[in-house]
């Protein structure tokens, strides 16, 4: 009878304990910031220059470079902020699995030794004979989680993985923009120099020809001394181009987990900057705030600490476990006999008497849950404040580039004049000299902003959190 009773009382525990679960379930804020209606729609920055277009998972390959395409493949193989990452990821595995597995325990103890007794603590008997004592023994309980106290922990660990998941997706987003915007530098500082190379080329030309006429009386030695200040100027501009390029490749290589010495000598050869032949894709505010990585680590966070509300308020009740305890304890001699022989099965209940200390903790887990609302909020807020940024920054430096290039393109055209009027005798060379190098600088001023274009698309696109969804 006493079984059955024991039975009985089990099985209506386990029905308890599946249907009770204290502490409030999770569910985004209706008020939270992402559900306003401006977060939703297009971005207000949105210019002749973007489309409402989806931005692809890889959005690198818009560049259509294939040295970029192997760099950023190779700073995802080897990264070291990302094994970092990638390391918490798996830390966070475990912890989950970890939680999930708080409801049943199980152990097993074994120990001998032999004793000794002290004979004055024995009535004072002379010569007592030492003996083996020994222990053993299997424990296993389960936790029946009455009021959801571990699937409410299991529930924030697992919030907290999802998490974990996110910040390793957000370490991805910023390598891929590092690496692309590092290559860039590179490929534009090299650029630069060739440019500057053309320009002293065209100095030097000069050079010759103001001595040449200083030589025939033609030309002031002031003319010549001016020429070779000029070309020193324009000397000293190749060495900071040239260790911001060396810079850019060092950068390269230690994203890619080398060492800068291990540096691509061959990206030295690179002249060509990167190049979009179409509008950015951008999307709207809606899928920004669903590929944020940031945004969904900020939102599983808001997740875990409601899940904790309910592991807190768990506390208020009891907790009870159902243990099986078999072993046998005694002397060596007597071993797994009826003398030694033990066995005990039923529950333990414990609980936590002390209320104003639960109901502390349970306001520490509220308090905690509102401070993770505003962090969310926050985060919404600032990832559309930085897409925004980037695409007016990135319109108002595409439309200056555009009146540079239209004065780069009156320079050329005045240059083109100017050689066919000294071809045909109308003008000296000097002054063919003054219309190139007016072209020339005319092209360094593009060339610069033309960097700035490619830092300015870069920005977007790691604003916009592309990569992975």
């Amino acid at each position: 009878m006493v079984k059955l009773h024991v039975v009985a009382t089990a099985w209506i525990c386990v029905a308890l304990a599946c249907c009770a679960e204290v502490g409030p379930d999770y569910h985004l804020p209706s008020q939270a910031a992402i559900n306003a209606p401006a977060a939703q729609g297009h971005f207000v920055s949105s210019s002749a220059a973007t489309s409402a277009a989806p931005l692809p998972d890889r959005w690198w390959q818009l560049y259509d470079d294939p040295v970029l395409n192997r760099l950023i493949a190779q700073t995802l193989a080897a990264n070291t902020q990302l094994r970092f990452a990638q390391a918490n990821l798996e830390h966070s595995d475990a912890l989950l699995e970890e939680a999930g597995s708080q409801q049943f325990a199980a152990s097993v103890d074994a120990a001998t030794a032999w004793n000794h007794p002290s004979e004055e603590a024995v009535l004072k008997r002379v010569g007592v004979t030492p003996y083996e004592n020994y222990n053993g023994g299997v424990s296993v309980s389960y936790d029946l989680d009455l009021f959801g106290a571990i699937r409410r922990g299991v529930e924030a660990a697992r919030a907290d993985d999802e998490a974990a998941a996110a910040a390793r997706d957000l370490v991805r987003v910023n390598v891929v923009a590092q690496t692309a915007l590092a290559y860039a530098d590179a490929c534009n500082a090299g650029y630069q120099i060739e440019l500057a190379q053309q320009r002293i080329g065209i100095e030097q030309d000069s050079m010759h020809m103001t001595a040449l006429l200083v030589s025939h009386g033609r030309a002031s030695p002031l003319d010549g001394t001016r020429q070779q200040e000029t070309l020193a100027t324009l000397q000293a501009q190749l060495p900071p181009l040239q260790a911001a390029q060396r810079n850019a490749l060092f950068r390269l290589a230690t994203l890619a987990g080398q060492a800068p010495a291990q540096f691509d000598r061959t990206l030295l050869a690179c002249r060509a900057p990167l190049r979009l032949d179409r509008a950015l894709p951008v999307g709207n505010g809606q899928e920004l705030l669903k590929r944020r990585p940031d945004v969904r680590a900020a939102e599983r966070h808001v997740a875990a600490a409601t899940a904790r509300i309910g592991v807190a308020t768990a506390a208020l009740y009891p907790d009870i476990r159902f243990g099986v305890s078999v072993g046998s304890t005694g002397k060596a001699i007597d071993a797994l006999s009826g003398y030694t022989n033990r066995f005990a099965v039923g529950p333990l209940v414990s609980w936590n008497l002390n209320r104003n200390a639960v109901r502390a903790r349970m306001q520490q887990a509220d308090a905690q849950s509102h401070a993770s609302v505003a962090a969310f909020d926050g985060t919404v807020l600032n990832a559309l404040r930085e897409v925004e940024t980037a695409l007016d920054t990135y319109a108002a430096d595409l439309d200056r580039q555009q009146q540079w290039q239209a004065a780069r393109d009156q320079a050329a055209q005045h240059a083109a004049q100017a050689e066919e009027l000294q071809q045909g005798g109308r003008i000296d060379r000097i002054s063919l000299l003054a219309a190139q190098r007016e072209r020339w600088a005319a092209e360094q001023v593009l060339a610069t902003g033309t960097a700035t274009l490619n830092r300015d698309q870069i920005e977007v696109f790691l604003a916009l959190g592309g990569g992975w969804h």
